[in-house]
């Protein structure tokens, strides 16, 4: 009966297409080779999606001891902040020895330090050199040589690099909690999934709550921040502990200087070595009127070069850190792209006949420019939930082959990983 509806089916098929090959009752069983081949992709994915589990793993491992090291880290430095700030509202008491000399000397660092400071920013900067000139005069009007001679700018760089540090860890700490949080739903769904393979005739109820099939999302986010901040850190953080140095900035270094300068007018404390009357302030030696004052002034240089030196090294950790999580992303991405489609099998029942079923297979007419090569031949599939697929399969290999289910299987498993990750 079969082979009498076969010459009326090829009435009714499109153009160009010459008959069905393959009689109803064998369609099934080219489903069933199809949906074995498809068996073990999914598994093989599965197996993919364990190796980003174990690499996720591995990586929190190393974040818990990069915490511990941070935190460490981050107290020894607070204590010395602490100690700097003791040490110079110490100082601060007994700013009226030697106020005679440095006051002299002041008066000819101003106009020289406000002169350079407005002279950068103007070159430098974008916009805004009004507002920031009447913030300096102001400034420079109610401070006294006092800020220059302890280097006063140093607590406020390293207060400012502590809450930089901060923001930048907390940024990392969200990120890295949502891909480790996706890792785990993408495991956790994918474990499932490998029971409904041992279980075809067992139907579970839809175990995908969370849909991550868009999950490689995470990922790129990640990238951007971590490539930022690494690019940050470079050579801004020697900038802003070591001084104005004009034959050393780069473009980032310009732009850190202006935006503290926008904020803060003490930045402009930094170009004093350009001035020589201010960095003779530094140079004026209190210790024979007062020994007390000296040796409260080298507590806090060794204070400040402490805290400085912590807080490169919790720069060096965070950068570290976030070189590690590159490549750990980067690796995950792969594994994601490759094995990741499995978790599209979201509310997906296998039935008994497989995850791949065979609807048609047709014989093209023959090629009019070439008539004695075989025409190609047409198939088409249902995988997973996906809407049917037509897919070619070259002539010289006959449907009776068992590599053309193999390739039919291939096409259409490529074909949804390639939706999948869009």
């Amino acid at each position: 009966m079969a082979l009498l509806l076969l010459p009326l089916l090829s009435l009714l098929l499109p153009w160009g297409w010459g008959q069905a090959l393959v009689p109803p009752s064998e369609l099934k069983q080219m489903s069933a080779a199809g949906s074995k081949y498809i068996d073990t992709e999914v598994e093989n994915a599965i197996n993919g999606v364990k190796q980003m589990k174990t690499l996720m793993d591995k990586t929190s491992k190393d974040h818990q001891a990069i915490l511990h090291t941070l935190e460490e880290t981050k107290r020894k430095k607070e204590e010395a902040v602490q100690l700097a700030r003791e040490k110079e509202q110490q100082l601060a008491a007994k700013q009226e020895v030697c106020n005679e000399t440095m006051l002299a000397l002041w008066e000819e660092c101003k106009p020289c330090l406000k002169h350079t400071c407005m002279r950068f920013y103007s070159r430098t900067c974008h916009s805004g050199s009004g507002l920031v000139g009447r913030q300096l005069e102001e400034f420079l009007n109610h401070s006294s040589p006092f800020s220059i001679w302890v280097n006063g700018e140093r607590i406020d760089s390293l207060l400012e690099r502590d809450q930089q540090q901060e923001r930048q860890f907390e940024d990392l700490e969200e990120r890295f909690g949502l891909l480790e949080d996706g890792v785990d739903d993408i495991f956790q769904d994918s474990t499932q999934v490998y029971g409904r393979i041992e279980r075809l005739s067992r139907e579970l109820h839809p175990f995908f709550q969370h849909p991550h099939h868009g999950f490689h999302h995470l990922f790129q986010p990640l990238f951007e921040m971590t490539q930022r901040m690494l690019e940050e850190a470079q050579g801004g953080w020697e900038h802003s502990l070591g001084g104005f140095a004009p034959g050393s900035r780069n473009s980032s270094d310009d732009r850190m200087v202006c935006r503290e300068i926008r904020r803060n007018s003490a930045g402009c404390l930094r170009m004093r070595d350009e001035c020589e009357k201010c960095r003779e302030i530094l140079s004026v030696d209190c210790g024979q009127t007062d020994p007390a004052q000296s040796q409260l002034r080298e507590q806090l240089e060794d204070a400040l070069r402490l805290a400085e030196r912590f807080t490169r090294r919790y720069d060096d950790l965070m950068r570290a850190f976030q070189a590690e999580m590159l490549n750990t992303t980067s690796l995950l991405d792969q594994l994601n792209r490759q094995f990741g489609w499995v978790s599209r099998l979201a509310n997906l029942t296998q039935g008994r006949d497989g995850f791949l079923q065979v609807t048609t297979v047709l014989s093209k007419a023959p090629n009019l420019e070439d008539p004695s090569a075989p025409p190609d031949t047409q198939v088409t599939v249902q995988l997973f939930d996906s809407e049917p697929l037509s897919l070619t399969v070259p002539g010289d290999i006959s449907w009776e082959d068992p590599r053309f289910m193999e390739i039919v299987a291939e096409q259409a498993l490529q074909h949804y990983k390639q939706n999948a990750i869009e």
